[in-house]
């Protein structure tokens, strides 16, 4: 495919994300969500690495926020779960397979369906018309936004968790894999709410213990009437910039919303904040992680 025209690029510049239908064939999202039912049936995870994934600050820096396993995934395919899917022993409530809220952080350079996808042809030519010279991939994610009981994810800016210096530089990159509804959990935006900086950062930060994170800042109370829904079909992609305010609801239908994602950082007079997570030895940045130039 081509790049954008000149009226999305002007749209994108306006809003912050933009929503493009039909990059992805039917049959490329099969082959992801196969692949990562492979990667799932080989999953083994100790019982005090089970980790319940959550976007409530409190708890993200309760839990995955002082967790080695958390911490240190950045660089590694790693599972995180949704909440209440274990008993006080960690042990499984509900099949494994129908528990994971997202696999992450690094099928971008692990997996070679998700690397494949990654360094597509369609995502090169959008990235390249945004005007990104030297982007490199930063990190990774499998969202499965379980029926039922998918996970809301509350508004923030994905520059909170992926700051660079200066501010601007992050872009990331949705592919729905399945039809993503009103009903099962699409994204909402508040359109041009990325001109105005960021409210808050997460930073990692040395203790006694080890390391954990902690919040600079605090995410504000969004006006819901701002948020505009984005209801995205199969194969379809949403760029979304660094610092555009976004969220998702909780998928109370019975069907699922797979999604993959990923972010990439335009490194050219670009600086990866130090006190990031994920740190910078977890973020790859020999010449093969840039897009479009595979290792082999």
């Amino acid at each position: 495919m081509a790049g954008l025209s000149s009226t999305q690029l002007r749209k994108f510049q306006e809003d912050g994300f933009l929503v493009l239908e039909g990059i992805f064939s039917p049959n490329e999202c099969d082959i992801m969500r196969e692949q990562i039912q492979k990667i799932i049936a080989e999953m083994e995870i100790p019982s005090h690495c089970r980790i319940e994934f959550s976007t409530q600050e409190e708890e993200q820096l309760r839990s995955q926020g002082n967790t080695d396993y958390f911490l240190t995934s950045g660089d590694k395919i790693r599972f995180f779960f949704e909440k209440g899917v274990f008993d006080k022993e960690g042990n499984f409530l509900f099949r494994p397979e129908n528990s994971i809220n997202k696999i992450g952080h690094a099928l971008h350079a692990h997996d070679p369906v998700f690397k494949s996808v990654t360094h597509s042809l369609q995502v090169q030519e959008l990235v390249k018309s945004l005007g990104l010279e030297v982007p490199v991939i930063v990190q990774s994610m499998y969202i499965f936004k379980q029926p039922h009981f998918g996970g809301e994810v509350t508004p923030h800016q994905d520059a909170t968790f992926l700051h660079t210096k200066p501010l601007g530089r992050v872009l990331g990159v949705w592919i729905a894999l399945e039809d993503a509804t009103l009903e099962n959990g699409c994204l909402w935006f508040i359109p041009g709410s990325h001109t105005g900086g960021i409210s808050r950062r997460m930073v990692r930060v040395q203790t006694n213990s080890g390391g954990c994170t902690n919040f600079i800042g605090s995410e504000p109370v969004y006006e819901e009437s701002r948020f505009i829904p984005t209801p995205i079909q199969k194969g379809g992609l949403i760029l979304i910039h660094g610092e555009v305010v976004h969220k998702s609801e909780l998928n109370r239908s019975p069907h699922s919303r797979h999604a993959y994602t990923f972010h990439l950082m335009e490194s050219k007079d670009a600086q990866w904040s130090q006190d990031n997570w994920p740190d910078t030895s977890s973020v790859e940045c020999d010449p093969c992680s840039r897009l479009g130039q595979l290792s082999t």
